[in-house]
């Protein structure tokens, strides 16, 4: 069954007015959603939505929050999907497959040492699910939960919000914490992500999201020519086990400097410590502006602008892709096909006092705003 939803029979009034602006109208063509069924996981039903706004449309699934699909047109106007991620819903559900495309990922994105942390003199003990450490919530994170899906339409933009109630004691993590997330696409080529939680319990939370990009098109080969920007001054480097030593250095002088546009594979085998730690970049940024990146496929034109209220950003170059999963296309994703731009704050950070503070308490409302804007260059 599809279900067509489309502006002037609002659902539910969203009020977009953030630290970072508010969308735009649209350019040509009303917004409208969709929803189909998309299968089932443990009795509970999963659901497609298609999103469309100007020249953007957006597939989420509930499963996860997932980004399964992201058009846009190249310079030429043509369209094609520019984020990997698979085909059908087993995809996703096979335990062999993790590469987390496109899932909201929590209760805290990103490494924990040793799957451990200390709060309020508390000691918690978290799975190991990326021997030694623990990565992106644990073995059944939020990337494997089904969120309540309520659609969002207004005469110039049209949302998805998702919620998820995690209960205390998931996957060792404390208090009851209550999630939302809404995806808005707007009317400026662009996907807005706003994160919100509350706990009855001190608590951690890391939200992000693990999108992988290709702006040449899903499937479509490497992305060593696309050329970076990270507007970052410093990164937090990391041991041998990919957590963070404590430090935060200067990329000044080192491959990690993306303070000026570079391609990403002019770099990304040199025999520089942090490079081999990482079987190339998986590392986080420092940011020095809420304008936290921008990426190029000189090829197609298609540009990827990055705006954020996170401090960090941790960009991945896809390097443990191996030729193993099929995407949407049919074809394989091989090392370096995709990367990922995944704006929160630093790993390990409830071990690392110097960091900024990932703990949430009762009473407190974590929050947390994320832009990727599309576009052509010319």
């Amino acid at each position: 069954m599809r279900t067509l939803i489309r502006a002037g029979t609002v659902l539910l009034m969203l009020i977009t007015v953030g630290v970072l602006g508010a969308p735009t109208s649209q350019a040509g063509g009303r917004p409208t959603i969709t929803r189909e069924a998309f299968g089932s996981v443990g009795g509970q039903s999963v659901e497609r939505y298609t999103l469309t706004n100007g020249r953007l449309r957006v597939r989420i699934l509930t499963y996860g929050g997932i980004l399964q699909t992201i058009e846009t047109p190249d310079r030429k106007g043509r369209l094609a999907n520019v984020t990997l991620g698979f085909a059908d819903l087993a995809g996703y559900l096979d335990s062999n497959n993790a590469p987390y495309f496109g899932a909201v990922i929590g209760r805290y994105g990103n490494r924990i040492a040793n799957g451990r942390f200390t709060l309020d003199g508390t000691t918690y003990q978290l799975a190991t699910n990326n021997a030694p450490n623990h990565l992106h919530g644990g073995n059944v994170g939020f990337d494997k939960r089904v969120w309540a899906a309520t659609p969002v339409v207004t005469a110039d933009s049209v949302a998805l919000r998702l919620a998820y109630t995690s209960p205390n004691g998931e996957e060792g993590y404390p208090g009851t914490l209550r999630t939302t997330v809404t995806y808005t696409v707007t009317g400026r080529q662009e996907i807005r992500m706003d994160y919100h939680a509350t706990t009855d319990r001190a608590t951690i939370v890391n939200l992000t999201n693990h999108a992988y990009w290709n702006l040449g098109g899903e499937g479509t080969g490497t992305i060593d020519d696309h050329r970076l920007q990270i507007n970052a001054r410093r990164y937090t480097p990391v041991d041998a086990t990919l957590i963070p030593t404590g430090a935060i250095d200067a990329v000044a002088g080192t491959p990690m400097d993306f303070t000026r546009a570079t391609p990403i594979g002019a770099r990304n085998r040199s025999d520089f410590q942090q490079i081999v730690y990482g079987r190339g970049y998986d590392h986080n940024w420092v940011l020095d502006s809420r304008v936290a990146a921008r990426a190029t496929d000189p090829d197609s034109g298609r540009t990827l602008t990055v705006r954020t209220t996170e401090p960090g950003l941790q960009f991945y170059g896809g390097n443990f892709l191996d030729g193993t999963l099929y995407g949407t296309s049919g074809r394989a994703y091989r090392q370096g096909d995709g990367f990922a731009l995944e704006t929160q704050h630093f790993p390990d950070s409830p071990n690392h006092p110097n960091f900024p503070s990932t703990v949430l308490r009762p009473g407190e409302t974590y929050q947390s705003t994320t832009y990727y804007q599309f576009g052509v260059s010319r």
